[in-house]
Formats: structure tokens, C-alpha cells, sequence
């Protein structure tokens, strides 16, 4: 058993694959003397073509493996996971606080659009699973929600073509519609890879819409969970971050640089197996 401060224990982050890093940098910008352990299920990947007995089962084997790091909090960077798996998540890992990423973008986004006129765009599966819709309704019942599923944009993130003639096209093609009559007040960025995008996104869908991003908003959100338990780290200089991934560590660290911001060491990507977990 750990003899550890929990203000000195790390913060545990998962999704599917890279796109979570998008959270991490957020949390890593937003909390500068917190440590970070995060895991890629690169070899399972995408979850959102899944079902939600499956992303249960694989998240639950995430959060396990992020447990024998000692982890005193774990944020689940992938949008399909939070909106499948929370309870199990929650249950399993208890009483370590669990933290998904569409219901700070859900609060976010009814703070942003006092008209209730908010847009969500995502992956196909989340678009198709309506957990931004729930979580938005839950709160306003009046707001009126569109949802645009915009695939290409994993893609291009993952390529590293975030500005340009291309996802700017890219772009147009998907947001015109939702830009339309009824412009949004508030367009959330309802996928973990969007933020890379965010620079075109926003200049598409002009001036007048605020952005989202779920990663600001979960990283709000960890800063003030870390707070109510009395567990946040306030001084000192945090361990390096750790990253596991379960497939291919070199693309992890060489692909996930466009996502976190800062360059990855390709050694210092752990290749794990959650089979037996």
C-alpha cells in the first residue's frame, strides 16, 4: 500500500487513443504542479463503432491498469467512454473520484448560449449515442440542440493538417448547415482531436459563435473536483508525465505530439497489455 501523500499521487487520464491528450495538455496547462499518468487503448481503437458493453468493459481495463500507478483521480479523455461507462468507472475505482468530459462541455455550453441555441459537433458515434443532446436538455430543457458528426476531423488532427486550405474546406463542408439561419451562440467541440482543429474552426464559424472545448472545460472541472477533496497539489515541481499505450508506442509518441503540444520521448511510451485486467 502506498505510504503517499494523495495531494503528491498522480492524476490518471485514458481514452481510446491520442485525442485525450488534448485533455491532458489542458489539465497540464491549467494544474502546473500536478503529475499525469495516461493511457491510449491504441490497439482498440476507435470505441465509438462500439457497443457500449464493449467500451464499458475496455474502459473499466483502463482504469485498472491506471490504478497500480496510484493514481487519486482519474479523467476520462474519450467522449464514448463518458458516455457509456461512467457508472461503471465510478464504482469500480471508489471512492477515487472519476471525472468524464461531456458534462463539463455540457455546463460550458449552457453557460455560453443564454438563448439555448447551441451546436455540438463529434465523431459518429457520439453524435449518434446523444449524450451532449441529454446532458444539455438535463440541464435546459428549452435549449435547442443540432449535432453535426464530422469524422474527417480525427483525421486531419491526426496528420498533423490542423490550419490550411484543406480543413478550412473541411470545415465549411461540415459547419455551413449548422452556421446557417438559426446561427448557435455556442459551438462545442465535442471530440477530444477538435481542439487541434480549434484555430479553424473558429475562423469558419466567425466571431459571433463561442467555442467549447471540452478538454478547458474538463480541466475547469478536475481543478475544482481536486479542490472540494482536499487532494490538489498546489507547489512543487510535478514528476515528468508517464504514457502507457497498448499498441505501436513510436506513433503514440510521434503522432501524439501534434495533440499534447510538447514533444514525447518515443522511450518514454509504455507498451501495456489490459487483456487479463
Amino acid at each position: 500500500m502506498s505510504t503517499a501523500s494523495p495531494r503528491d499521487k498522480p492524476i490518471g487520464v485514458f481514452d481510446s487513443g491520442m485525442g485525450g491528450l488534448t485533455v491532458m495538455r489542458a489539465l497540464m496547462e491549467r494544474l502546473p504542479h500536478e503529475s499525469f499518468v495516461y493511457l491510449g487503448d491504441t490497439a482498440r481503437l476507435p470505441y465509438g463503432s462500439k457497443s457500449a458493453d464493449v467500451v464499458t468493459r475496455y474502459a473499466v481495463q483502463c482504469a485498472r491498469a491506471l490504478t497500480a500507478h496510484d493514481i487519486k483521480l482519474l479523467v476520462v479523455a474519450c467522449n464514448t467512454a463518458s458516455s457509456t461507462a461512467l457508472p461503471a468507472l465510478t464504482q469500480t475505482l471508489a471512492p477515487t473520484p472519476v471525472i468524464g468530459v461531456i458534462e463539463p462541455g455540457a455546463e460550458a455550453a449552457i453557460a455560453a448560449a443564454p438563448s439555448g441555441r447551441i451546436a455540438v459537433i463529434a465523431t459518429e458515434g457520439t453524435v449518434r449515442g446523444g449524450a451532449y443532446s441529454r446532458a444539455i436538455l438535463a440541464r435546459n430543457p428549452a435549449a435547442r440542440v443540432t449535432q453535426q458528426a464530422c469524422p474527417l476531423f480525427v483525421a486531419l488532427a491526426e496528420e498533423g493538417m490542423t490550419t490550411g486550405p484543406i480543413p478550412e474546406l473541411v470545415a465549411k463542408q461540415y459547419l455551413d448547415a449548422m452556421l446557417g439561419e438559426a446561427k448557435p451562440e455556442c459551438l462545442v467541440l465535442g471530440c477530444t482531436h477538435f481542439p487541434a482543429l480549434k484555430e479553424t474552426i473558429a475562423r469558419v464559424a466567425g466571431p459571433n459563435v463561442v467555442l467549447v472545448d471540452s478538454a478547458a472545460t474538463t480541466a475547469k472541472s478536475v481543478e475544482r473536483l481536486l479542490g472540494e477533496k482536499n487532494i490538489a497539489r498546489e507547489s512543487g515541481t510535478p514528476e515528468p508525465p508517464r504514457f502507457l499505450a497498448t499498441d505501436a508506442p513510436e506513433r503514440f509518441a510521434r503522432v501524439g505530439e501534434i495533440f499534447l503540444g510538447r514533444k514525447i520521448a518515443g522511450d518514454s511510451v509504455e507498451l501495456v497489455d489490459l487483456q487479463n485486467l
